[in-house]
């Protein structure tokens, strides 16, 4: 009986196909495959999810920061030069520096720095492929040319205006050169005018819809997307809670500090310091020394007044204080203050 089922297993083995070697070799290959289409650009693009409103306006944020981080890290190289030295160039260099971040962010990886940390990244809405497709060269370059360039124009503006005055003295007169830069003055003025409310309504659309906070991306057809099919958003209270308590606590200072007499607290400090200036024992050229500067803004007095001690005030100064403060003291040596007196020199004519 053994013999006989052996038997017919065998037959069985030998009956049914063998497998084929395309096969074996395609189901040896299927996990090197699966990393491959993990690895793949594109691959966990999810295109059904919106992306949120806050997250694509904190990457324009992140955006903005890390150009003006540039700009002061490159103006700070020029410190020891003499001032004024990149001010002539100011826009071209600011555009530059533009151009080399769109070149080595969105360029190479169809996503700015923001988008990037926020694991975003921009997605060819001309395309009529269901899939991710990332942005062609030509949109690249329409992003570049329509945030660059409108910031240079804007920049340079003025400047661009007194070249043409500059041609007085050649083929154009003085009143066809006034006449040019005025149409020109208005025809820039008419352009920023629609390309800012194109931008507040786009705007306005963007609130709406979720998609395209800056005209540009959508002139070029760019809409933001996750990286990630599976994003988790992480919402942690620590800089909202530090910043309750930083308010919290400018506010109470703000409540605080009009109640308290900060030249008196001050005055006292620099006299446990520095000691109480003694009021008799004064010669006459350490008291002229003394006329020569307020005793509590420290500068040439203004209508010098006195309360009765040695020191000399600003009729201003002691005036604002005695109203404010009722028991009010000399901040130099702490005698009582009276009531502001004219300071009354008497001058000697001596002729030569």
């Amino acid at each position: 009986r053994k013999y006989k089922l052996f038997s017919r297993q065998c037959r069985l083995t030998l009956s049914s196909p063998l497998p084929d070697k395309k096969w074996q070799l395609s189901k040896k290959r299927t996990p090197q495959q699966g990393q491959l289409e993990v690895s793949r650009p594109g691959a966990d693009v999810d295109l059904k999810t919106p992306v949120l409103r806050i997250s694509q306006l904190d990457a324009l944020e992140l955006d903005s920061a890390l150009e003006q981080l540039v700009w002061t890290q490159f103006s700070q190289c020029f410190q020891n030069c003499r001032p004024g030295l990149l001010t002539p160039i100011e826009p071209e260099l600011k555009a530059l520096l533009r151009l080399l971040l769109w070149r080595f962010t969105l360029y190479s990886s169809s996503a700015t720095v923001g988008q990037s940390l926020l694991s975003l990244c921009y997605h060819n809405t001309l395309s009529s492929s269901p899939r991710y497709r990332p942005l062609s060269r030509r949109q690249k370059l329409g992003l570049a040319l329509l945030t660059v360039g409108p910031r240079w124009l804007q920049e340079r503006s003025h400047s661009l205006l007194l070249c043409f005055g500059l041609s007085s003295g050649g083929l154009l007169s003085e009143t066809d050169c006034g006449l040019l830069q005025q149409g020109l003055r208005s025809c820039l003025t008419v352009v920023s005018t629609i390309a800012q409310l194109a931008s507040l309504i786009n705007f306005l659309v963007f609130l709406r819809k979720g998609q395209h906070p800056v005209l540009a991306e959508r002139i070029v057809g760019a809409r933001a997307v996750f990286t990630k099919s599976n994003v988790v958003r992480d919402i942690t209270y620590q800089y909202m809670n530090r910043e309750l308590l930083w308010h919290g606590f400018a506010e109470f200072l703000i409540f605080l500090l009009p109640l308290m007499k900060t030249r008196s607290l001050k005055a006292t400090v620099s006299a446990i310091l520095f000691g109480r200036e003694s009021v008799d024992g004064e010669g006459a050229a350490e008291r002229q020394g003394v006329w020569k500067e307020c005793g509590l803004c420290s500068e040439w007095p203004t209508m010098p007044h006195t309360v009765g001690c040695q020191h000399v005030f600003c009729y201003y100064c002691i005036k604002s204080h005695s109203i404010a403060d009722a028991c009010l003291t000399c901040p130099k040596c702490g005698a009582e203050a009276g009531q502001p007196v004219p300071v009354k020199l008497e001058v000697e004519m001596i002729g030569r």
